[in-house]
């Protein structure tokens, strides 16, 4: 079984910074992409950045400049350093990742959210 936690959520002014961060467990034999993607109610869940096992990185346009994806492969752990927050990045932050298993099949799994709330 594969889990994948999200942490690091919470209540910050605009223009502040925030660090969330996706921790992946279970039966892994290597994570190959990993997504960060937003909700908010009401509209479909956007994909905000992603990176390869590489490092090779990938943003919205919305947060090109703003946020920083990474990843450290030996803690099977990925983060996104959100600076310069809006109010528009107000969502419920999600991880995705390809996992290639023990079992030799690659699958697509979701952490449960982390709120984020940019509001004074």
């Amino acid at each position: 079984q594969v889990q994948l936690v999200e942490s690091g959520g919470g209540l910050v002014q605009p223009g502040g910074s925030l660090r969330v961060a996706c921790a992946v467990s279970g039966s892994i034999f290597r994570i190959d992409n990993m997504y960060w993607y937003r909700q908010t109610p009401g509209k479909q869940r956007e994909l905000v950045a992603s990176i390869t096992r590489g490092g090779n990185t990938n943003y919205a346009d919305s947060v090109k400049g703003r946020f920083t994806v990474s990843r450290d492969n030996a803690k099977k752990t990925m983060y996104l350093q959100m600076n310069s927050l809006e109010p528009e990045d107000t969502a419920v932050y999600y991880c995705n990742a390809d996992v290639f298993g023990l079992n030799l099949q690659t699958r697509n799994y979701w952490g449960q959210g982390t709120p984020v709330t940019v509001s004074s």
